[in-house]
């Protein structure tokens, strides 16, 4: 359905930043360099049952943000606020908090400093971001480790919603209400990431 193998700049791709943060796309890597929080959105409203998958790295090179920490993601984000649901019809400013008021599914990889790995079903309410016991992961097999590259993979298929990290499945969640369109945004704080190889494509 879309791909973007990043050697073309980042038009297809807004950001979001709590801090002035460095962000470029060429030679088939996306490099985000954030201080403070940042939202990068990808433009094109996905809709069906559908997989994204990309390549990730968290990068330890000793630069001032090399955290490895916080490799996180939006997906089939919605605004019930705005019209038809559009997660992009309104700017934010980065800072985490700021994405409350949406619908989405969310996962944070952590490391380090965060200690925690875990999905969220946000419901769209401020201040609320409903987290169940099994998706809170604190185990080593589930932080990151740095400058290794690994596969991710989040799906929605239907009411089955799951998110993979190489060939292991971290979170299956069963959707009673499940969103079958919105937008995808990669996410993270204080922290060097690179990504690569970015595909949504459709389930059968």
């Amino acid at each position: 359905m879309f791909s973007d193998r990043f050697r073309h700049g980042l038009g297809q791709w807004r950001i979001e930043a709590e801090a002035p943060a460095r962000v470029s796309a060429t030679g088939g890597v996306l490099d985000i360099e954030a201080p403070a929080g940042l939202t990068l959105w990808f433009l094109p409203r996905l809709a069906g049952r559908i997989a994204i998958d990309y390549e990730a790295q968290a990068v330890s090179e000793g630069g001032a943000h090399d955290r490895v920490s916080d490799l996180n993601c939006f997906w089939m984000a919605q605004d019930r606020a705005a019209p038809k649901g559009n997660a992009l019809a309104r700017p934010r400013t980065g800072r985490f908090e700021d994405y409350d008021d949406l619908e989405t599914y969310y996962v944070g990889l952590g490391g380090n400093g965060n200690s925690t790995t875990r999905f969220r079903r946000y419901v769209g309410t401020p201040g609320i971001r409903p987290l169940l016991p099994q998706n809170d992961r604190r185990g080593a097999e589930d932080m990151l480790v740095g400058n290794r590259w690994q596969r991710i993979r989040l799906t929605a298929d239907g009411a089955r919603i799951g998110f993979f990290r190489g060939d292991r499945q971290l979170f299956a969640f069963d959707d009673p209400a499940p969103l079958a369109s919105g937008h995808f945004a990669l996410r993270t704080t204080a922290s060097h990431l690179r990504i690569r190889d970015f595909t949504v494509s459709r389930l059968a």
